[in-house]
């Protein structure tokens, strides 16, 4: 993970540099060559996405001579890609949004349990259909309510539901009955949902030490789905967006109702890219991971 930039690209490394000295941790060596169940987990996987997008995005920024403003009118980014679009942005230090992940990762991990919580995805349901499935997965047997959200709408017919396990587990049980499939997620806490309120109070107390400037483009915040530009809202969305929806679909609609007809998705993985295709056919969305990828895109500037 990112060793081809850091190989071909001072400003790569410079990136991945930094972002070890901020953490005091060769995260940068666990990205290159693992083990990789090390770096799945939370605390580290975090930082890391965001050290490869900003690892690609500054490397585009040195060998094309430009700066984010003259080539792009917004930023925008999934959960944790909030963080790399504000610094990228400039909202925020480098070594700050690499602690502030850090940080975020571990209140993350040490909110619920292990095992008391869950997500799965739903296939082929809409947001409507999605908020239906959750809303009769949360009554038990007993009679009583368990926490069961959607947690992201990520595009026309893809949602996630989390919460706790036993509503997730029939929340994808009833999703048949609905005309959707399911499926239940590897992950390692139920993200996007309330029961993450220690995490998000964690975060209320990081954010509250750092500088956090007003970005170089408008961001399309995940808990609005609207342009915010201001820093004292930025902090406040970020808090509220631990245990909020990530309106992914409706952000990627806010930049078309815009008149943005060119979505780039920088950093590790191709997901957004797929996400974009399925949300608006007239965007061009395009993935930039590797060399060749910077290469292309700088000579489509």
């Amino acid at each position: 993970m990112g060793r081809e930039l850091s190989i071909g690209f001072a400003a790569a490394r410079d990136v991945f540099q930094e972002t070890d000295e901020a953490l005091k941790q060769n995260l940068s060596r666990l990205m290159f060559e693992g083990p990789e169940d090390e770096l799945r987990l939370t605390e580290n996987a975090q930082p890391a996405l965001m050290a490869a997008s900003l690892a690609a995005f500054r490397t585009i920024e040195r060998e094309g001579g430009v700066k984010l403003a003259q080539i792009a009118s917004f930023v925008a980014g999934h959960s944790l890609g909030e963080y790399s679009a504000l610094a990228a942005a400039g909202s925020f230090t480098l070594a700050d949004a690499a602690r502030l992940l850090k940080t975020r990762g571990r209140a993350m991990q040490k909110a619920v349990p292990v095992g008391e919580g869950a997500m799965a995805a739903l296939l082929g349901a809409d947001l409507e259909k999605a908020e239906a499935i959750a809303a009769a997965a949360r009554r038990n047997e007993a009679g009583t309510d368990e926490i069961c959200v959607v947690a992201n709408d990520n595009a026309p017919g893809q949602a996630v539901v989390s919460g706790q396990r036993s509503a997730v587990e029939r929340a994808a049980k009833l999703a048949p009955g609905y005309g959707a499939k399911s499926m239940m997620l590897p992950v390692s806490a139920p993200f996007h949902c309330p029961m993450m309120k220690p995490a998000a109070d964690a975060m209320a107390d990081a954010l509250a030490k750092v500088a956090i400037e007003a970005p170089a483009v408008p961001l399309i915040a995940n808990v609005s789905a609207e342009p915010v530009e201001d820093p004292l809202v930025i902090r406040k969305l970020l808090v509220e967006q631990v245990t909020a929806r990530v309106r992914w679909r409706e952000c990627v609609l806010a930049m078309k109702e815009r008149d943005v007809d060119n979505l780039v998705e920088i950093g590790s993985g191709k997901v957004l890219t797929g996400l974009a295709k399925r949300i608006s056919r007239e965007m061009n969305a395009v993935s930039i991971q590797t060399p060749a990828d910077i290469e292309a895109f700088l000579k489509s500037l």
